[in-house]
């Protein structure tokens, strides 16, 4: 499963979650583009009161961007503390069981692929 920024296809601009009407030139006609790869932490949090579905004491979440510019929130899921700045793996994931139904969304991982 992927998600998706919408470039507008009349001035260039990337929206995510995706919009009727481009916020920039009011284009009204969107092209899909993958969110996916590395991205770099922008700020995050630790959520201790947690919805239905979500059967953890707390969750970590982060906002990041991507390399095309776009941000996004989602679950941290880091085996060390998060820091500013720190690049991350972005993927898709179940981050919730409601009612017996999973929902996915976004999850950033330390990437593990070695530097060269």
């Amino acid at each position: 499963m992927k998600l998706y920024a919408y470039r507008c296809r009349q001035c260039g601009r990337r929206t995510y979650p995706a919009r009727l009407i481009c916020d920039c030139c009011g284009g009204r006609d969107f092209e899909p583009e993958p969110l996916e790869g590395t991205v770099t932490l922008l700020t995050h949090t630790r959520v201790h009161c947690l919805p239905e579905g979500i059967n953890r004491p707390y969750l970590d979440f982060g906002l990041v961007e991507f390399e095309n510019g776009v941000r996004a929130v989602g679950q941290l899921r880091l085996q060390s503390a998060a820091w500013i700045g720190m690049k991350l793996r972005a993927g898709v994931d179940v981050v919730r069981v409601l009612r017996g139904e999973e929902k996915y969304g976004f999850v950033f991982e330390e990437d593990s692929t070695p530097s060269v």
